[in-house]
């Protein structure tokens, strides 16, 4: 089956079993499938078809979704725009990917850009297209823009095959039915949320519910409300959930387990939250370019905090050294993947491309080795190293020991120029409520447990990390916040 088959064969299956929420409409498959049905009526007469690139600049609504599909059953391809861009950045990524309609809830900013805007209210307003659904494997499906950390963001494509691949290993690894529940918090401008938050559990037969902004203080309130049995997060949000007021024990019967991407997990910190809550916290790891994952703890056997787990179903993930050469068990170096779910390329860039995909092996840019297990163990980004006279430290096992400490919420280092030895860390670090521990405590802590010159030359004390749009720690930001330093003795 294709996707873009996918609700019409839920409404011919379940006309009246659940599909899709949010907070303000509730779907059954029939009435989902007759609003893409007529969304794709009204996409169709604004041009859009086959090989067409529709955005979604929308926040986390079932429009979303539902316009979603519509253009899949046209063929056309999507980029979601993150709505907290700038217009100078929306404007770089329509324009980037070509896109011709840009679907949007308000007066669009990018009105001379000639893209036509879209209101998402007039989607479902005409009648329903007739036509059967595109079910071509290798038409382009998404466009999802990178981050931009390394220069301008760049457009990962990704076919209906990456997707369908993609989906039925999530579905396997994780034993997703008819009976699971999507609670979807992460963003739809990511991959993470499309594939992992919608698309697998309605592949399965199960249903999402799209909660809108997510804030800590109300989360399990939801979580009582729609009973989901599964929803997958970041780091940053799992710590705010773990550092709410002791208000009881809130109902989480439901839930058979979380996920987490996007960053590293302290395992202190999946500790705390399983511990108060009671809920599983799968760890995960992948990339955009992998149309989102890669590897897992199980969610059945022995989960490892402080790993990422095995690789998933129908992958190869291996460590290559710099040669390209596949490197034994217990050693490090660049993490590598290979099967059907890596990206068709970047669009427009084949040089980039060339360097990322090498033999079918997708380049990570990530540091890491198998343990004994099997299980893969992230050291740190490539990019990330810090050369302090000429010895390499990698920020997360720096991180990974200040997150130890019982005061720390969470930690953040970065390299600062520095004259003499080119490069230093510089640690930041937000405390949990009511903490004391000072600077001078945390680098006590850290000397007791690193080598010297892995030891942070500053600590700087901050209220919170800053975060990019998909919730990673926005290290850019960070660096730029640094100046040179005296090391620490």
């Amino acid at each position: 089956m294709h996707i873009a088959e996918l609700p019409d064969l839920r409404a011919r299956r379940d006309a009246d079993g659940p599909c899709l929420a949010d907070d303000v409409s509730v779907l059954d498959n029939a009435a989902f499938a007759r609003r893409v049905r007529r969304a794709a009526a009204t996409l169709r007469a604004r041009g859009v078809a086959r090989g067409v690139v529709v955005a979604l600049l929308l926040p986390n609504t079932a429009d979303f979704v539902v316009a979603l599909f519509a253009a899949w059953r046209l063929g056309a391809a999507v980029t979601p725009v993150n709505p907290a861009l700038t217009d100078g950045e929306a404007r770089y990524q329509l324009g980037d990917a070509g896109a011709a309609v840009v679907v949007t809830t308000g007066p669009s900013p990018l009105a001379e850009s000639g893209i036509e805007a879209l209101p998402a209210a007039e989607l479902c307003t005409g009648p329903e297209d007739t036509a059967p659904p595109q079910t071509d494997p290798g038409a382009l499906a998404l466009l999802i823009y990178t981050s931009g950390s390394t220069g301008r963001p760049k457009g990962v494509m990704l076919d209906h095959a990456n997707l369908a691949a993609m989906t039925g290993m999530m579905i396997e690894t994780v034993r997703l039915s008819e009976t699971d529940h999507s609670l979807l918090i992460l963003p739809l401008f990511h991959v993470n949320g499309i594939v992992v938050g919608v698309l697998s559990p309605l592949l399965a037969g199960g249903r999402v519910t799209v909660a809108g902004r997510f804030r800590a203080e109300t989360f399990f309130g939801l979580v009582s409300e729609v009973r989901p049995t599964c929803f997958s997060a970041v780091p940053s949000i799992y710590s705010m959930l773990a550092e709410l007021p002791d208000q009881g024990v809130p109902d989480t019967s439901s839930v058979r387990f979380a996920a987490c991407g996007a960053a590293p997990m302290p395992p202190a910190l999946i500790e705390r939250f399983e511990r108060r809550y009671g809920i599983p916290v799968v760890e995960g790891y992948g990339l955009s370019e992998g149309t989102c994952a890669s590897t897992t703890n199980p969610l059945d056997g022995l989960r490892k905090p402080g790993t990422v787990g095995l690789p998933l179903p129908g992958q190869q993930v291996a460590v290559m050294d710099p040669q390209g050469r596949i490197v034994a068990a217990g050693e490090t170096g660049e993490v590598v993947v290979r099967g059907p779910n890596v990206m068709r390329g970047y669009l427009g860039r084949p040089q980039e491309t060339a360097r990322t995909v090498v033999d079918g092996w997708l380049h990570t840019g990530d540091v890491g080795g198998f343990d004994e297990d099997g299980y893969l163990v992230l050291v740190d980004r490539i990019k990330d190293m810090i050369i302090r006279g000429g010895e390499n430290i990698y920020p997360k096992e720096i991180e990974t020991i200040l997150g130890d400490h019982p005061d720390v919420r969470e930690a953040a280092v970065v390299g600062a120029a520095e004259p003499r030895l080119g490069e230093v860390p510089v640690a930041f670090v937000a405390l949990r409520a009511g903490a004391s521990a000072t600077a001078a405590d945390l680098l006590d802590h850290c000397r007791a447990r690193l080598a010297r010159y892995k030891m942070p030359a500053e600590i700087v004390l901050v209220d919170g990390l800053p975060r990019n749009p998909v919730g990673k720690t926005d290290k850019p930001a960070l660096r730029a916040r640094t100046s040179a330093v005296t090391p620490a003795g």
